[in-house]
């Protein structure tokens, strides 16, 4: 991690203007083209959820501003950031949270995400460390192929966290399709920003050997 010298970040007057506004995030919602990644995942039967995550979180590792983090005044930049869970006990209604660690090989980061998975799930929890800050938080709502979502923040101090949401899938013309929801706080990242995420995700999502 290290501190970014506000004096000489070239963002800085964006940064002071979006930061003064009472709600400061903003989100995009689009499809993804899923096609060709759900089969490679059904191919090396590998779990669905955990390795969208992985692609969620290798996408955003590779783009600084979505490592950049506002804590009081000051903005840091952490070297890796991992993706924050919300999984569900078969049976259950209920979810609770649980982080995988990131690291950019996907065998490596699949095992231990099946052992934070199965850790969790042992002691289920709501519990967060408010002053962990190097996430990526995570969701799915698969009942829907939505194209908009919000979600529930702390707004004082601010929350800078991404939000990753995905929904169900949609067949057309021999392709599926998924809804991918970005939300992010506008004083570190702009609408650019965003449109580079998504072009890294289908990226990902298109490359075959991605899972090896």
């Amino acid at each position: 991690m290290r501190t970014i010298d506000l004096t000489t970040w070239p963002r800085r007057a964006h940064y002071e203007f979006f930061r003064q506004h009472s709600q400061p995030h903003f989100s995009v919602t689009a499809p993804v083209d899923v096609t060709r990644f759900r089969a490679g995942v059904q191919a090396r039967g590998r779990p669905y959820m955990a390795s969208t995550a992985y692609v969620l979180a290798r996408a955003a590792n590779e783009l600084p501003p979505f490592r950049q983090r506002i804590r009081g005044e000051t903005v840091v930049e952490h070297e890796r950031v991992h993706p924050s869970v919300i999984d569900t006990e078969p049976g259950s209604e209920l979810f609770h949270f649980c982080t995988l660690p990131y690291q950019r090989g996907a065998p490596g980061f699949l095992q231990d995400a099946a052992q934070a998975l199965a850790a969790r799930r042992a002691q289920p929890t709501l519990d967060e460390d408010p002053a962990q800050d190097d996430l990526l938080y995570l969701s799915s709502l698969p009942w829907v192929a939505f194209t908009g979502i919000t979600h529930a923040m702390h707004l004082s101090p601010p929350d800078s966290i991404p939000r990753l949401t995905t929904g169900r899938f949609t067949e057309e013309g021999g392709r599926t399709q998924m809804p991918l929801s970005v939300q992010v706080h506008h004083a570190l990242m702009d609408g650019r920003h965003v449109g580079a995420y998504f072009e890294a995700v289908q990226t990902l999502l298109d490359d075959p050997g991605l899972l090896d």
